[in-house]
């Protein structure tokens, strides 16, 4: 299952997303927000961070304007490796090399076209298992 979260700059691409989870069958958790209403960012990043962390969902998936306050908020819940990405290459290396377990993603700065592209490969792509990836993994949770 994912995690979705997003603020109100990124509630019109998460509309985007969830179209696509929902076409595809991939079953989801929307925390919210459900509108372009201002709201605060973090409220949602901190609830889809520990949602994966505590292991309810597999994965995760935020969404704000630039994707850079959400990430930042995520970030600050132990074990998660949010990271964000604006191109397909970051998505898949991140989840070969840093085994993310959140997808950030500006909704302002990133279309929907390459968004869902970007998410297509968050999903898709496996963690590598290299030890070499383990070993720095291991250091960032340190």
């Amino acid at each position: 299952m994912i995690a979705l979260g997003c603020d109100h700059g990124g509630y019109p691409l998460m509309k985007e997303i969830i179209k696509y989870l929902d076409e595809n069958g991939i079953a989801y958790k929307n925390f919210g927000t459900f509108s372009e209403e201002s709201v605060d960012y973090p409220a949602y990043a901190k609830q889809v961070a520990h949602a994966v962390a505590d292991g309810v969902c597999e994965k995760g998936i935020l969404v704000c304007g630039t994707g850079i306050g959400i990430s930042i908020a995520a970030n600050k819940v132990k074990g998660i490796r949010a990271a964000l990405c604006g191109d397909v290459f970051s998505a898949k290396a991140t989840r070969e090399h840093n085994d993310a377990n959140i997808l950030a993603m500006g909704a302002r700065v990133t279309g929907p076209g390459l968004a869902l592209e970007i998410l297509k490969a968050f999903l898709e792509t496996p963690f590598s298992n290299d030890e070499r990836h383990i070993r720095r993994i291991r250091q960032i949770e340190e």
